[in-house]
Formats: structure tokens, C-alpha cells, sequence
């Protein structure tokens, strides 16, 4: 604004003076809208830490929602280091998340309801599919020397005859949910290249965890025969293996919705790490056997890495594909 002296006020200059009190007036109401607008933004904005950018949290902005579906009783207590090495190296809180089934998980990625989660493949690709904005990073790797992955494993009681796939035709066979990669997805497509059809030809019984499925099959009741991964078929003497198939390892996601840099921190955290490291930061929980028997490190790992389940999405015709 222009300073004027008093001893060069003329008609002229006060005309001048009039349109830069009009300016000042309308420079001081634009002002005044900017803030009000401001406080109104501030008034209605969600106090979790999201905002109208597409950053958003599950919970707040101190705060990381880890999400899995437990495949036993131990789910928790074997997640507990890496949640604890989260919390360390990020130094957000980290709230553990156990959904009830892969179903419920996936309605978790969809809502945002989770910043952090342990997925299968196959509950990844439906997820995706579904409008889930997440993205692989890791996935565990449980022995040294290892690559992501592990078997589904097609099972039978200790003491019975069966030794093919075709011969699950017209039994009771166990799977884990409709949802999991190694309990149904690879277990259907092995049956359909069997000659078996998953539906039409066996009775179907959902056990909702890997553990119950192994533990229903030795019984010999509910289930006649099923389907389980490796690392709980591992831990019964009461069922043995007939068939095997290696599925791409379980994805470590993050929310799409996360803040650039705490991705990029995410993604540096948990992409590729092994237990050494998290019991040298200093992570207590970490040096256990309970841990070691499921945790050996992590790789990274890309969404193209899961093409193979599209694949068998293709040649199954899975309804739980499409979302």
C-alpha cells in the first residue's frame, strides 16, 4: 500500500486515498472469508489424522492397525516381535487386528480399517479385485536358504488306504475357508486336474483355520480327508501327507492411504529383514522359539509376483476371484 503525506493531499489524491481504502476494505474481507473458510475446514476435518490430500489411518495418525486371520491358536503371539518391531522402528502404536475369517479382512482393507496386514494371495487378489487399496511389500520367509512360499498340502488320516487325489471323489473333504489360498483355491484346481470337481463331487467342509482342518481330518469324522499348509500339517502325527503344491508366499501389505514417507518407512522396515536384525534392534519378544519356528526373514515381493493365483483364478472359475 502506498504512503501518502499529508502536505500533497489534493482533490486527486483523495481520490486516490478512497480507492486504496476500498482496496484495504476488500484486501481485509478476502482475508477475513480466507480465515473463516479455514476455521470451517478445521471444525469439520477428521481428527484421526485424515485428510481431504487421500491420507487417511485406520485408526489415527499415532496409530497402525496390523490386520491377519488367525491360522491357529499361536496367531498372535507369532506376529507379536514383528508388531513389536513395527512399533520400534516406526514409533507409531501398533494395534493388533484379528479378523474372523479372509472375508472379514478383506471388508477391513476395503473400509480402511486397517494400515498394516498379513494377507494370503489369494485373499489379496480378491481384496484388489474388490477395490482394496493395499500394496505388497514382503512376505515371510520361515527357514534360512528359503524362498516366499509354502506347500498346501493335501492330507489324509495316518491310517488310511488313500493315496491319490481322485480317490477324494465322493468323500467328506476338509478345507480351510472359501477364501484361502493354500486351504481352497490350490486345493480346488489340483482336484479339478484330478478329475475331481471340488463342488459337485465331494462334500465340502469349511474348518475356518488350518489347525482345526488338520485336527478334523485326523479325527476321521467331519472330515474324511482335507487340506491344510505345511507348517500346521507339520505339527500332527495323526495325518499324512498325499499331495503338495508350492503357492507364492503370503503378502505383508500396506494401505495405498498411508502418508508417502511412513510407506516408504514401512516398506524399508518390514521388506526385507531377519530375525537376527529384529533381536539385534533390541525387539525382546523376537528371540523365542515360538518365533523362530515361523520367522526366519522377509523378501520383498511385487504385485506381478501373485500372477501366478490370477492364473488359477482363470482355470478354476472361483467365484472368490471376482471380489
Amino acid at each position: 500500500m502506498a504512503i501518502h503525506s499529508a502536505s500533497s493531499r489534493s482533490a486527486s489524491s483523495r481520490n486516490t486515498s478512497a480507492r486504496t481504502a476500498k482496496t484495504a476494505l476488500a484486501a481485509g474481507a478476502a482475508v477475513l472469508l480466507t480465515l473463516s473458510l479455514a476455521s470451517c475446514s478445521t471444525d469439520t476435518a477428521d481428527t484421526t489424522g485424515n485428510d481431504a490430500a487421500g491420507v487417511s489411518y485406520a485408526a489415527d495418525e499415532n496409530t497402525l492397525v496390523f490386520g491377519v486371520v488367525p491360522d491357529s491358536v499361536d496367531t498372535q503371539t507369532n506376529y507379536q516381535p514383528l508388531m513389536d518391531y513395527v512399533e520400534q522402528e516406526t514409533g507409531k502404536t501398533v494395534e493388533y487386528h484379528e479378523s474372523t475369517d479372509y472375508a472379514a479382512l478383506i471388508e477391513a482393507a476395503i473400509a480402511g480399517k486397517i494400515d498394516v496386514a498379513s494377507f494370503s494371495g489369494f485373499t489379496y487378489i480378491t481384496a484388489t479385485n474388490s477395490g482394496a487399496a493395499i500394496t505388497p511389500i514382503s512376505s515371510i520367509v520361515t527357514t534360512a536358504g528359503a524362498a516366499p512360499g509354502y506347500y498346501s498340502q493335501a492330507i489324509v488320516p495316518t491310517d488310511s488306504a488313500i493315496t491319490s487325489l481322485t480317490e477324494f471323489a465322493g468323500k467328506k473333504v476338509c478345507f480351510v475357508d472359501p477364501s484361502s489360498t493354500s486351504g481352497y483355491l490350490f486345493p480346488s484346481y489340483n482336484l479339478l486336474e484330478a478329475g475331481v470337481d471340488p463342488v459337485a463331487d465331494v462334500t465340502p467342509v469349511f474348518a475356518g483355520k488350518h489347525d482345526v482342518s488338520v485336527q478334523k481330518v485326523g479325527e476321521g469324522k467331519e472330515c474324511e480327508v482335507g487340506f491344510a499348509e505345511d507348517s500346521e500339517v507339520a505339527k500332527s502325527d495323526q495325518v499324512k501327507v498325499i499331495a503338495e503344491t508350492m503357492v507364492p508366499g503370503a503378502p505383508i501389505v500396506v494401505s495405498d492411504t498411508l502418508p508417502a514417507e511412513l510407506k516408504t518407512r514401512l516398506a524399508a522396515v518390514l521388506g526385507e529383514v531377519t530375525i537376527e536384525d529384529i533381536i539385534a534392534s533390541g525387539v525382546k519378544s523376537a528371540d523365542t522359539q515360538a518365533f523362530r519356528d515361523t520367522f526366519y526373514a522377509t523378501e520383498p515381493v511385487d504385485d506381478q509376483y501373485y500372477d501366478t493365483i490370477r492364473d488359477i483364478c482363470v482355470k478354476t472359475s472361483a467365484a472368490q476371484c471376482q471380489g
